[in-house]
């Protein structure tokens, strides 16, 4: 028998191509990436894997007959699948909330039917937003057993797809784990997204911009630690259940620009600040005990400026990896005066 082989949804994007290279480094699988290269995934991000070990199919996750044709073509006794495939910007998703009901609810959906029919395993990744935030003023964090109190249509369509996976595994016996991570920085992120953006401004001379006052709070894990907390969940954690994955390392995004300005060795408060989006969460923060004391799985990059270092040399390095979508992104959020 050759080795186990995944079936990687959405993995030529920034957090699924993370965790392929990731597969490939420390397990033993074979890979078959399904992706339909919307702007924010791209073929190059697999490029110098090893072609005997991935496989890249480009496919809408949300057509059944794909979808189908590919989860029928594991072993259900040592396959699985990993479901990173969504639509995640929330500009995007106030614009046109119906391409997020497409990707994350109809998509999830069609693989929910397909490893039911096979009996594969199913891991689905999805996002600390689905609970919704907590006040600046508390050191509450989210737990497994929060609420869910999705507050944009990004966020209500990952909490959909969360509760069609618990429904298929309680009405179905479907083999399936969740995973619910806080906000991942790293390589090969699309220059829309938060950190990306200030790194790329900076390179082109332009200050870094920040919603409205900068004081909201995210819990930053770098795309790497949750590669390896979902391998070890996919391999180690109980099926029906939900882990939380975070690093414990909440910054404002004033903090964040300000790392980045130390970084490339520019002033701090160097910052422009610009309208606010509407319904802003104010804070994210996780509680991982569970996925730490179940499986021992702990983060590796607990240095975040160290994090921030390494991701600002990526860029740097890499400036034909972004370039070409640079203007296009920007272009979006000049009319948006942000």
């Amino acid at each position: 028998m050759g080795a186990a082989q995944l079936i990687v949804t959405g993995g030529a994007g920034f957090i699924g191509s993370n965790f392929v290279r990731h597969v490939v480094t420390h397990a033993d699988y074979s890979v078959t990436v399904l992706d339909k290269l919307t702007y924010a995934g791209c073929e190059e991000n697999l490029a110098d894997l090893p072609e005997h070990r991935v496989r890249l199919v480009v496919g809408d996750v949300a057509d059944r007959e794909v979808t189908r044709t590919l989860v029928g073509s594991l072993d259900p006794e040592c396959d699985a699948v990993v479901h990173f495939a969504a639509e995640s910007h929330n500009d995007n998703a106030l614009a046109d909330p119906s391409v997020f009901v497409h990707s994350n609810i109809v998509g999830t959906f069609a693989l929910l039917e397909a490893v039911r029919e096979y009996g594969v395993r199913l891991h689905h990744v999805s996002t600390d937003e689905v609970y919704g935030d907590l006040a600046l003023d508390t050191e509450e964090r989210f737990t497994e057993g929060s609420p869910y109190r999705p507050s944009s249509p990004y966020s209500a369509s990952k909490a959909s797809s969360d509760l069609l996976v618990g429904a298929w595994v309680r009405s179905f016996g479907v083999r399936a784990t969740i995973s619910t991570c806080s906000n991942n920085y790293g390589p090969r992120q699309h220059v829309e997204k938060f950190i990306p953006r200030q790194i790329t401004n900076l390179i082109d001379g332009v200050r870094p911009r920040v919603f409205g006052d900068g004081a909201h709070v995210r819990d930053w894990i770098h795309v790497d630690d949750h590669s390896s907390a979902v391998l070890a969940i996919l391999e180690r954690g109980r099926i029906g259940e939900t882990y939380l994955v975070g690093a414990g390392c909440e910054k404002s995004n004033r903090e964040v620009a300000e790392i980045i300005l130390e970084v490339c060795g520019r002033e701090a408060g160097e910052i422009d600040f610009v309208a606010d989006r509407p319904g802003h969460d104010v804070r994210y923060a996780l509680d991982a005990r569970k996925l730490e004391q179940e499986l021992g799985w702990r983060p590796r990059h607990r240095d975040f400026t160290a994090g921030i270092r390494e991701t600002v040399r990526w860029y740097r390095d890499n400036e034909q990896w972004w370039r070409a979508s640079k203007a296009a992104t920007e272009a979006t959020y000049a009319k948006n005066e942000q």
